[in-house]
């Protein structure tokens, strides 16, 4: 059987390198048994030739979407804008949800979903939740906490309804997008994951299951789930 083919999104070139995608992600869809395939954010108009040729997509996390896109105001603690990558990961969910094709989307990625479906963020949990729960350990890196996962959802046949999880960001989801459902939340209430309504080829998780997913097999299990929704 024909391996899948497993589009990446990227994060932003720099002065020492190009568009990129870090290698945590890349391992996960190897060892899933796809074939990972880079998707670089200076092409907003590539998205339906890019579909024409994969068979999942993984939207990977990454720096803040512009507030401009939902509707809201800038905060101090913003960081990572690129407009470039915004108008390409927003081009090309909007294919994805014209031309379904499976989607895996983490972090940023399900922040992309929720926008292009007309919902809104939370441009710092801290001044909506305070910090009972750690999003994110200071000045900004991952950390461990809990979730609890929707008996009745897709995700639960994969992962489970009690998840410890790698987490790492300072923004999520106030109004959910037209179609899409929570299906997990951290202890202090906030969203963790979605599904979309009328699809269960779309997965949509707050958190990086590429950070353990080498150790922790539920974590692995969602890149695993891709693949196989890619091959059908």
């Amino acid at each position: 059987m024909k391996k899948p083919i497993i589009g990446l999104t990227t994060y932003p070139a720099s002065a020492t390198h190009g568009w990129h995608t870090p290698v945590l992600y890349v391992e996960a869809v190897l060892r899933a048994g796809g074939v990972p395939m880079m998707l670089s954010g200076q092409c907003p108009d590539c998205a339906g030739d890019w579909l024409a040729a994969l068979d999942g997509v993984v939207l990977i996390g990454g720096g803040d979407i512009n507030p401009a896109e939902f509707g809201s105001a800038g905060h101090e603690t913003i960081y990572n804008l690129s407009p470039e990558r915004d108008a390409m990961e927003l081009a090309l969910m909007q294919a994805l949800l014209e031309q379904p094709k499976p989607v895996l989307a983490i972090c940023r990625g399900m922040q992309i979903l929720n926008t292009a479906l007309g919902g809104t963020l939370h441009v710092h949990l801290p001044d909506v939740v305070g910090e009972s729960v750690l999003h994110r350990a200071p000045p900004r890196d991952p950390i461990q906490h809990s979730i609890k996962v929707a008996a009745d959802s897709e995700l639960a046949k994969v992962i489970g309804t009690e998840v410890s999880t790698a987490s790492w960001h300072h923004q999520a989801i106030d109004q959910l997008g037209c179609g899409l459902k929570a299906v997990a939340w951290a202890p202090d209430g906030v969203i963790e994951a979605v599904e979309l309504e009328g699809r269960d080829d779309v997965l949509a998780v707050q958190w990086h299951p590429e950070i353990t997913a080498a150790a922790d097999v539920g974590q692995q299990q969602m890149f695993d789930w891709l693949v196989t929704q890619a091959q059908k």
